[in-house]
């Protein structure tokens, strides 16, 4: 419970922060921010087929 009302506090500061700044600068930040989360995936699969197929031998 805790924990949900901490992500919606943050939520809240970022979509309330989103709402002051700049279109275009929030289009950036949303691209980075896209990449960054895109960047995560890809490494993460890496490492979990990794283990996984050393670990099937």
């Amino acid at each position: 419970m805790l924990f949900l009302v901490a992500a919606l506090l943050l939520l809240g500061i970022v979509v309330g922060t989103a709402a002051h700044l700049p279109v275009p600068v929030t289009i950036i930040a949303a691209v980075a921010i896209g990449c960054w989360l895109l960047v995560f995936t890809i490494r993460e699969r890496r490492h979990h087929t990794t283990h996984t197929e050393g670990a099937s031998r």
